[in-house]
């Protein structure tokens, strides 16, 4: 199928990449503008600001009102939205083959257009305090921008996204217009689209709607060094939560695949050592799983489960142990489960044109290239037992390592205490 899908690239003179995928058969299309700016990118003072002109781009421009750019899109039947990760902002729209040229004026319009109207920045200022209020009552979500915090103190990838309230609060239209005027550049923007859509066609409108920006350079992201720590909130919840976090590689490093792989098989599915050991044949938890996530210049293994207060020392020595004998004893079968998993899942994903698009631009952001399908199966392929063992042996013994626990944790193991187990 993949052989006769053809992927284009685009660079206009100015640094802004247009990057498609042609979908035959389709009579939709995935359109969108992924920005090279998120959380990592902001200075202290500026933390969740880039969240917040996420927010702020469907709150009006100079030519469309915030119900009229929700309008434009939902009257063809499409959606819109964006999110806002660490290192991008993604705006982005579904629509229909002939409303390609109108999502993309849409996204062009609110992302150069954007007016910022001090009463509008109030009303989404209460919006994001609530989105805030909503993560700190969520203990699965918010246990992550600690065990992140401790992973990376001091660095823009160890705050949290939607930023601190005190933050958010004093945030203004010029801090807003300030960030734009700084990372969102042409050099650091890509318009990715999948499905039915015509390459030359979006070239010439993205020529005529971005072509005129100012080519430029953004500020360079800090380096980004994994130190790790201990993070330990006492709260009466009815469960105590558990987070791990491991210096693993990052996208560029070649073992990328092994790491994902080693994840994968330790906690990644149902039939994984973790989710078996701890919870099929000792009932400790509910949830627990791993996965692995990667930046440009970092990486981090994370361990997650939930547990009662009693059960969480077992709990978490457990996948210490769990972690250490996998270095020894992970066997060919379970990485050939792993592998098939990931290749599945990399496969059944792309027969979405949303999919299709955010690997496009994703692609295009850690190599500067696409690559095709078969060269990334072949890297999954090309990943041996060894491969697997070497890794699961670095991240269960030497790695740096974080921890952040939440809910009645008072008894539960220190991270001196679970190092010295590392090390035994």
């Amino acid at each position: 199928m993949d052989r006769v899908l053809t992927v284009n690239l685009t660079t206009l003179p100015n640094g802004f990449r247009i990057v498609t995928e042609n979908m035959p058969g389709l009579q939709s299309a995935a359109i969108g503008v992924w920005v090279l700016a998120g959380a990592r990118h902001e200075a202290p003072e500026q933390n969740g600001i880039a969240h917040f002109l996420e927010h702020m781009a469907f709150k009006g421009t100079k030519s469309r009102t915030a119900l009229q750019i929700a309008e434009a899109i939902e009257d063809v039947g499409g959606y819109i939205n964006a999110y806002t990760s660490r290192e991008v902002t993604a705006y982005y729209a579904r629509v229909l083959k002939d409303d390609v040229p109108l999502a993309l004026d849409v996204v062009a319009d609110f992302l150069r257009n954007a007016v910022f109207d001090p009463a509008e920045i109030e009303i989404e200022r209460g919006v994001i305090l609530q989105e805030i209020g909503q993560a700190l009552d969520t203990p699965d979500d918010i246990i992550f921008d600690w065990l992140q915090e401790k992973a990376y103190p001091d660095h823009p990838l160890g705050r949290t996204i939607l930023g601190a309230e005190g933050r958010v609060r004093s945030f203004s239209r010029d801090d807003l217009t300030r960030f734009v005027d700084q990372h969102y550049r042409p050099g650091q923007m890509i318009l990715s689209a999948a499905g039915a859509v015509d390459h030359d066609a979006l070239v010439r409108s993205a020529q005529a709607l971005f072509g005129d920006m100012a080519p430029g350079d953004a500020p360079a992201a800090a380096i980004a060094h994994f130190a790790g720590g201990e993070s330990r909130t006492i709260k009466a919840l009815e469960q105590a939560h558990f987070a791990m976090a491991f210096e693993s590689p990052d996208y560029g490093d070649p073992r990328i695949h092994a790491a994902q792989i080693y994840a994968t098989a330790l906690g990644g599915s149902m039939s994984s050592r973790l989710f078996q050991e701890v919870r099929e044949k000792r009932g400790l938890c509910y949830t627990i799983y791993t996965q692995a996530g990667a930046y440009s210049d970092t990486g981090m293994m994370t361990v997650y489960a939930g547990t009662s207060a009693d059960q969480m020392a077992g709990l978490a020595e457990i996948t210490i142990d769990e972690m250490k004998r996998a270095a020894d004893d992970m066997r060919a079968d379970e990485v050939e489960r792993a592998r098939a998993q990931m290749k599945a899942g990399l496969l059944m994903g792309l027969e979405s044109p949303s999919n299709r698009a955010e690997r496009l631009a994703r692609m295009l952001q850690i190599w500067g290239r696409i690559p095709p399908l078969e060269e990334v199966v072949e890297r999954i392929d090309a990943v041996t037992l060894g491969d697997v063992r070497s890794l699961a042996e670095e991240i269960a013994s030497r790695a740096p390592v974080a921890m952040a626990l939440y809910g009645p944790v008072e008894s539960a193991p220190t991270l001196e205490a679970l190092q010295e187990r590392r090390a035994a």
